[in-house]
């Protein structure tokens, strides 16, 4: 059984492929970031490499939410999605 914050998720998910414009490269970054943060944890493994600038700004905006918690990475993922509508 999932926890209301899980079904707010579950539904943002759904929600961005719908959204009427395409969000900014920071807004991508931001929701890519909480996605993996609240489905992943921290980030793991290296540093993509200088020539992957698209990995390395993946890797950097990940790295920035080091110590968030899944659950308030959720909601801050609801909550961005929310503003984009």
């Amino acid at each position: 059984m999932s926890s209301p914050l899980e079904t707010a998720f579950s539904q943002a998910m759904q929600d961005v492929q719908g959204l009427d414009e395409r969000p900014s490269v920071e807004n991508l970054l931001k929701l890519y970031a909480l996605f993996k943060q609240a489905t992943e944890g921290d980030v793991q493994g290296e540093r993509p490499g200088m020539m992957d600038l698209k990995g390395r700004a993946k890797f950097d905006a990940w790295a920035g939410l080091q110590g968030l918690s899944g659950h308030q990475a959720m909601q801050d993922y609801v909550d961005l999605v929310e503003s984009l509508k």
